[in-house]
Parts: structure tokens; C-alpha cells; sequence
């Protein structure tokens, strides 16, 4: 039966295809991956995706928590900022621990001690598109700048973690990044047992030079004798999942505005952050411009200017690429408009409605 929408729709054959793609890399450079959960953490999928990673990264406790609970293999717990009390919590099942700063490194060490312990390093240089997401931006407070600094504390820790791209898919400037970073850290890094190179490679795009890739890897690890890791969240679910929407409503302002059963704000919100557009799946393009927009009463609601194949008209269903990474972990209630439902579309085919929401679960986000 089809689901009534709007709905997230999954789909685990594009997921595999990207998995493949992740096993390559491991196979032949060596390193270790990790599920960054801060960009999908949809755990009705991890049944597939845990036989093709390592473990999960997370951002917080929370995000901790669930990689142990539903995901298994190695938990990185990683936090911008940790208090005492998350310490206490994370250290009774994580398996490796990364602290942000010297300060806190220093601070907690002792509850940890007894764990895989590392350390959040700036190196002052990124590839990002968006100064938002720039790891290296003036006054970020992402990980430890000072050398000097970071030799003080390495006794105290087993690995490092350079967590310094977004996006970024050119295997040049990673390789550059990579000779500055060794240059710069070579005594520290040899003294290493793994490094993790974070997240933001797009390692599984068409054009992207995946031997090249892997021998960086490899003669990376190689150079200064530690296992390698990487923590892909939309290199693995990039392209594989859609939201579904319906017309609800068409209008007239200047050319036609199609306002569908979703929201930019509540359900795409990445988009709304970035300034970006979210690609159409459905309808394919034509000659027919047509705005199409959220429900929500914000004004800048909108999904974009698109060209379509026909009008759009009252029941009529839009999809909207590239749902997984970045957008379902940020789903919210604004308006209390309905979240959408998370549906996967199985290997075999079949169609699995894996969670519904309701008035209750808005009800109980808020008090």
C-alpha cells in the first residue's frame, strides 16, 4: 500500500550501491570508517549498513548512546563541549573518547583514562563551500590550534582526530592538505596509534578518484604507522532517499505556486540554512515554471523555482532529492505541521513504513 505522505522514502538499494563504494576504500587503503550519526542517524537502515562499517561517530551523548544501543562495533563519542556528568555516562560503553580541547582533555582524562582517548586538532586549513561549515573559520572554536599545545597533551592521548572538509570532492587538495598536515604534526603523529580524517569527503561521487584516494590513504597511514579512519555520513547516504510530498494547494502570484503537504523549514531545513535548492526527483523537468512551497506560515518557505513537465494541480506528487543526509536528523515541529513518516524501500522491493508520527509525538516534544 502506498504511504500517505509526506513521507522520507529510503532506499536500500541506492544505499548498497554507495556501501560497496565504502567497502572498496576500506579493502584497499586499510582505513576504517565510522557512520557520522550527525548526519543520519535513521537506525531503521543500520540492519544493512553495519555490515559495511565499523562503528558510528557521534556529536553528543545522545548520538553516543544510539550507536551503542542500535548500531554496534566501535563508538567514537565526540563532543564539541562535554560536562562531567556525559563523561561519567559515555565512558560505561564507548569505545574511544574524543575531547575538543586541551582544557577539557586535561579536565576529564582521568574518567577516561582507561579508554581510547584523542584529541580534536585545527590545523588552520579546510575545504568548505559555506563559511558556516568552515571547521577553519576566524575564531572557531573546533579543536586544538596551538602546537605547542597539542605537544603538551599527546601523552595523554592514542589519536588525533583532523576533522577539516565539507563536501570537499577533489583528491588534489586533500592531498595537499594531507602533506601540510604531516608536515606540520609529524613528530606528534608518530607517536600515534590510529587518526581520523573526519567526515566531508564525497568519496562516493561519480567522478571522484577513488584509487588515487585509497593510496593516499594508505601511504598516509603507512608513513607515520597509524590506522586510519573516516567518518562518511552523506558519502554513504548521498542520493538514496526522497521526500514525498502532495499538492495541497495551488495559487497565483506572478507565475503559479504549488504549496505541497511539507515544509523547507521543518523538513528540509539544511536548504533553508545553506540558501540552497533541493532537486525535484518528480515530475521531470519541462518548460512549465512553477514555485513550489511549504505549508508553514514562514514567508521564505519555499522549495524553489523550478521547471516542470506539466503544471502542477491538487493531488498531484512531487518528490524531492537527496532527503537522508542532513535533513531527517533536523526534522522538526515548527507549526506542528506533521513530520514526515520514515518509509524504506527494501532489497526485495517491498515497502516498510518503519515509523508514523502523530499529534501525540508533537504533544510530547513540547511539555
Amino acid at each position: 500500500m502506498t504511504p500517505a505522505t509526506p513521507y522520507y522514502l529510503l532506499d536500500e538499494s541506492r544505499l548498497l550501491r554507495n556501501l560497496a563504494i565504502v567497502d572498496r576504500v576500506r579493502r584497499s587503503s586499510g582505513a576504517k570508517a565510522v557512520l557520522a550519526l550527525k548526519c543520519f542517524a535513521t537506525f531503521g537502515v543500520f540492519p544493512l549498513l553495519r555490515d559495511h562499517l565499523d562503528g558510528t561517530t557521534s556529536s553528543s551523548l545522545h548520538e553516543a548512546r544510539l550507536g551503542h544501543e542500535e548500531f554496534g562495533g566501535e563508538v567514537h563519542a565526540y563532543s564539541v563541549a562535554w560536562s562531567r556528568d556525559e563523561v561519567e555516562q559515555v565512558a560505561a560503553f564507548a569505545d574511544k573518547v574524543i575531547f575538543n580541547s586541551a582544557s577539557q582533555l586535561r579536565t576529564f582524562h582521568p574518567l577516561v583514562e582507561h579508554l581510547v582517548v584523542g584529541v580534536r586538532v585545527n590545523p588552520g586549513l579546510s575545504h568548505s563551500h559555506y563559511d558556516l561549515a568552515d571547521p577553519a573559520r576566524r575564531f572557531s572554536r573546533l579543536g586544538i590550534t596551538d602546537a605547542d599545545e597539542l605537544r603538551e597533551v599527546a601523552p595523554l592521548v592514542s589519536g588525533l582526530m583532523f576533522h577539516f572538509n565539507c563536501e570537499n570532492g577533489d583528491v588534489d587538495d586533500l592531498a595537499r592538505s594531507l602533506a601540510r598536515i604531516g608536515e606540520r604534526y609529524a613528530d606528534v603523529l608518530h607517536r600515534m596509534d590510529w587518526i581520523s580524517l573526519g567526515g566531508g569527503i564525497s568519496f562516493t561521487s561519480d567522478d571522484f578518484d577513488l584509487d588515487r584516494f585509497c593510496d593516499l590513504l594508505a601511504d598516509t597511514a603507512a608513513r607515520f604507522g597509524v590506522q586510519i579512519y573516516l567518518e562518511p555520513g552523506e558519502a554513504v547516504v548521498t542520493r538514496t532517499a526522497e521526500l514525498v510530498t502532495s499538492v495541497l494547494d495551488v495559487v497565483h502570484n506572478e507565475l503559479p505556486v504549488a504549496i505541497v503537504d511539507a515544509s523547507i523549514e521543518a523538513h528540509m531545513l539544511d536548504h533553508l540554512i545553506y540558501g540552497t535548492t533541493p532537486a525535484i526527483a518528480f515530475p521531470p523537468p519541462g518548460a512549465h515554471r512553477t514555485l513550489v512551497a511549504g505549508r508553514t506560515c514562514l514567508a521564505g518557505d519555499s522549495f524553489g523555482d523550478h521547471s516542470l513537465d506539466a503544471p502542477l494541480a491538487v493531488g498531484d506528487e512531487v518528490r524531492f532529492a537527496d532527503a537522508a543526509g542532513y535533513t531527517m536528523v533536523k526534522a522538526n515541529w515548527f507549526n506542528g505541521v506533521p513530520r514526515p513518516s520514515i518509509v524504506v524501500r527494501r532489497l526485495d522491493g517491498s515497502i516498510d513504513v518503519v515509523r508514523e508520527f502523530s499529534y501525540e509525538d508533537f504533544r510530547s516534544n513540547l511539555s
